[in-house]
């Protein structure tokens, strides 16, 4: 028996000697690359450790090849990308749980209404028997007394319910607000505050079913921050993490607001572009590069000056009844002959089809 998360599975299925050996060697490839030993961290390695994750595995083989080091803010990531499910799987397990336990004492407060009226419907019948059986006219105020009673008895209950009824709803509204914030968190890349690879996946999925049902156009923009890691190496993660924000901002505000800007990994990005075909899209990463490249940027605490961002980026356009990695495959190939032609360029998938013969 396993659970599975986003991009990774956690197999619980280990007997005890197993896991103690996937544990112990979890410990000791964190104390190997300096990574601290935290649940978040530990969970990474042990998922390595174990070999259950393929993908995960390359990720961190491919990190520790470049640096003995595993930077806490690449740890972050990993663990933004292959867990996240799981803590917010939590979160919105609990925030369901506490509105089902809200709409049961909604429901309880019904029931109770409900007990009351049947309550005072019998009491009002019982009165307006004993008005038409009224013999004696001395007996009438005791009767009015009674009903002005059991109706001032209700009215008094009425008044609770009501109350008990608004903050509920207050809480209900208040915990339905914060289940659509982890539900959009659990979409959106934490750095750059845009799609992460997760909504990209399905966004292009569902508008690639669209663009074939629709006979619409649909393009694919892939896109790489060039010398990246060397920028990081000079100027240090907190400053490259800055840069990826910039491009994130600089994506979104180029895109309309049916075109799907995200973060695909690292620093790569991707555009998904409905309707939209391939010379247009070619116009549009065209305008973003030139864009990016013209502004200079700064150290946000020091000021000093860290010259500019370039960007290589690869087109694409869906053709229908392909499959989706053909698509992204066609954008990566662009996006690498653009680096290997100097970078800080644009190349549609027709220049490679022009290199190709």
């Amino acid at each position: 028996m396993y659970t599975k998360f986003w991009g990774a599975k956690l197999d619980f299925s280990d007997d005890l000697g197993t896991a103690a050996q996937y544990a112990e060697a979890a410990m000791q490839l964190m104390d190997q690359h300096n990574v601290p030993s935290t649940p978040q961290n530990f969970m990474i390695w042990y998922a390595y450790a174990s070999g259950s994750n393929p993908d995960l595995k390359n990720t961190l083989d491919e990190l520790v090849s470049d640096a003995d080091a595993v930077s806490q803010e690449d740890s972050a990531e990993i663990f933004d990308r292959y867990f996240s499910q799981f803590t917010q799987g939590k979160d919105i397990q609990k925030t369901g749980s506490q509105m089902s336990d809200l709409v049961g004492d909604v429901m309880s407060l019904v029931n109770q209404a409900t007990d009351d009226a049947e309550v005072f419907g019998a009491a009002l019948e019982d009165s307006v028997g004993s008005l038409t059986n009224l013999s004696d006219p001395s007996a009438l105020g005791h009767v009015v007394k009674l009903l002005a009673d059991n109706t001032q008895k209700m009215l008094s209950q009425n008044r609770q319910l009501q109350g008990k009824l608004e903050n509920s709803s207050e809480e209900i509204q208040s915990l339905k607000t914060h289940l659509e914030d982890v539900q959009k968190e659990a979409l959106t890349d934490g750095l750059t505050e845009i799609a992460n690879r997760k909504h990209f996946d399905t966004v292009l999925q569902s508008e690639s079913e669209a663009a074939a049902q629709k006979g619409t156009p649909l393009a694919l923009v892939m896109i790489d921050i060039d010398h990246f890691k060397n920028f990081n190496d000079t100027h240090g993660h907190q400053t490259g993490d800055h840069v990826l924000k910039f491009v994130g901002a600089m994506l979104k505000k180029a895109v309309k607001a049916s075109d799907l800007p995200a973060r695909y990994g690292g620093e790569e990005f991707a555009l998904v572009l409905p309707n939209t075909d391939l010379s247009s899209a070619v116009a549009l990463a065209e305008s973003i590069r030139v864009a990016v490249a013209g502004k200079r940027l700064r150290k946000k605490q020091t000021g000093d000056d860290i010259g500019n961002i370039t960007m290589s980026l690869g087109v694409s356009q869906y053709r229908p009844g392909e499959s989706l990695s053909a698509l992204i495959k066609r954008a990566d190939d662009g996006l690498y002959q653009a680096k290997g032609l100097g970078r800080n360029q644009v190349v549609a998938e027709t220049e490679l089809s022009a290199v190709a013969d």
